[in-house]
């Protein structure tokens, strides 16, 4: 799987960098006021069909008998609803709730409530939610009727409901209490998901930037696309790499195509190439269909192996670990001397936390050569992972020797400083961090993601949010397709209290996506600012960090 932005990380995973207890309790939410009230006149007739004067002796006295009866009724409710008597409990607070005076609104809302839990375990969800809406009319901060409500709109299909109503809890609980915060989170990707996939089906494929496209095809050290001699320059294919070289990528699909409808000499080859540009431009269905007619061909092995570790990287993208890995296998068995399978291979089992097993890809990749400058590092970064999952010391020692080693022997490779200096950052040795990344914008000043990583070790050493910003902009002055600016920033915005900016980011973040995955995280992103501006107009709650 080619390295994406000149980071370890997958895209999703990178606000973890920012914090992740502060994306937990003040990202992942979801609120939106759209709660329809179709019972709003008789909430205002309980409310006020009888006036009670505190003055007038009788009337105190008939309030005191009431409240007493229904607070008995409920005592009785509560019986039954614990011996498992769901329906004589709910008769009972049906009593309750007839017999509750209307000045006693909190009591009238947890009667309400508690019928609700009756619905509940008769898997009743519309009377579940109507009963939670009327405790919520009567109390406005219930906390348990905004959780059952939740509950009870996720099992009707009621997503954004469901969120809404666990994302008010969680805020009332002050983000205290982990169950609802896992709740939030679990409904918060489901609905990200549901958006992701209705704006996959509407959007229009946007072509990465040509530092992007550079970095890409650099993970590859046996390219067959950069191997092969042309001897027609007239054909389809030498047209494509003709511009693939200018970095003319908008025409490497077109210029693909020729060769194949003239069934020219590199059929297979322009297949290839224009699959991987395919799944640059986030088209699967079509890389997929071209990637297959290589694999199943009678090409040569190199570009077959080139075929099947693309699309193990797609399979990894659409998370679908087992055809990934068959596709590796397969490589693996037809061409077992081939680094980039060990290499992409170890990237995967680095995302999918499988250390020991990573470790070993990369080490493969390395015997088998050397002076492959990106899988080096990745090794080392790899071994890092490893040594500090098992705390061992000795082991971090001699990664750091190796991270040391490797600025030597590979100073023109910009992936060098980047890894070694995220290292150094995880262990907050911020000077020589900042110092290797000014050092990789040295070798290689195009790179947009690099001011990003400088603005995170802003972010890390000083919560430095100012200095933190005006770097991550820079890294769009430089490119405007860096989506990795547009995700981190609009995170920065969120955690400073300017909502509406961090949307206008993440929308723009998600114009860039390339996966269901990565827009499902981006999604929830953007929800998740959405929530916070709901609930700072709902509540009068005020999110600027001053």
């Amino acid at each position: 799987m080619a390295s994406t932005g000149s980071t370890p990380f997958p895209k999703w995973q990178l606000a973890i960098l920012l914090g992740a207890p502060l994306a937990i309790g003040l990202g992942y939410l979801y609120l939106r006021n759209r709660l329809e009230d179709p019972e709003k006149k008789k909430i205002a007739e309980l409310k006020a069909k009888t006036t009670i004067s505190l003055d007038n002796e009788d009337n105190a006295k008939a309030t005191e008998s009431a409240i007493d009866r229904a607070m008995k009724l409920k005592g009785a409710g509560n019986r039954a609803f614990h011996a498992g008597e769901y329906d004589k409990a709910i008769a009972l607070y049906n009593e309750a709730i007839e017999a509750c005076p209307p000045d006693r609104p909190v009591d009238l809302a947890t009667f309400y409530q508690n019928r609700s839990a009756c619905y509940e375990k008769r898997e009743m969800w519309e009377q579940v939610k109507e009963d939670c809406t009327f405790a919520l009319k009567l109390n406005e901060k219930y906390v348990k009727a905004f959780l059952r409500r939740s509950r009870a709109a996720e099992k009707s299909g009621d997503l954004v409901l469901a969120l809404e109503d666990v994302t008010s809890a969680c805020i009332l609980e002050r983000f205290q209490v982990q169950s609802s915060l896992v709740n939030a989170d679990r409904i918060l990707k489901a609905l990200g998901r549901q958006h992701a996939r209705e704006a996959l089906a509407k959007r229009r494929p946007v072509m990465p930037s040509k530092h992007f496209i550079k970095t890409y095809f650099s993970a590859f050290s046996e390219d067959p696309i950069n191997t092969v001699n042309v001897d027609d320059s007239k054909s389809g294919f030498a047209k494509a790499k003709h511009a693939l070289d200018a970095q003319d990528y908008e025409s490497v699909v077109d210029a693909c195509t020729e060769e194949l409808q003239s069934d020219g000499q590199y059929k297979y080859e322009a297949l290839l190439l224009r699959a991987t540009f395919y799944l640059l431009l986030g088209r699967h269905d079509d890389a997929q269909s071209d990637l297959a007619k290589v694999i199943d061909s009678d090409t040569s092995v190199k570009v077959k192996v080139n075929a099947l570790i693309k699309r193990a990287s797609l399979y990894t993208q659409l998370e679908n670990t087992e055809r990934c890995l068959e596709d590796f296998a397969y490589a693996a068995k037809i061409d077992p001397n081939n680094s980039d399978i060990y290499h992409h291979r170890g990237q995967v089992y680095l995302l999918l936390e499988r250390m020991d097993e990573a470790t070993a890809e990369f080490a493969k990749a390395v015997e088998l050569n050397p002076d492959f400058s990106i899988a080096y590092i990745q090794k080392c970064y790899a071994d890092y992972r490893h040594a500090q999952l098992h705390k061992n010391v000795g082991a971090l020692t001699q990664v750091r020797a190796d991270f040391e080693k490797a600025l030597e022997r590979f100073p023109r490779c910009a992936e060098v400083y980047i890894l070694y200096a995220q290292v150094l950052s995880d262990q907050q040795e911020w000077g020589r961090a900042e110092a290797l990344f000014e050092s990789a914008l040295a070798v290689d000043p195009n790179n947009a993601t690099l001011y990003v990583h400088k603005g995170l070790v802003q972010l890390q050493k000083s919560t430095d949010f100012d200095k933190a910003v005006k770097l991550i902009n820079k890294a769009i002055e430089i490119d405007d397709k860096c989506d990795f600016a547009y995700e981190t920033l609009g995170t920065i915005e969120v955690q400073r209290g300017n909502l509406r900016r961090s949307l206008e980011l993440f929308e723009k973040a998600i114009a860039l996506a390339k996966t269901e995955q990565e827009m499902t995280h981006l999604f929830s992103l953007k929800d998740a600012a959405a929530a916070q501006l709901k609930v700072s107009e709902r509540w009068g709650l005020d999110w600027t960090v001053s």
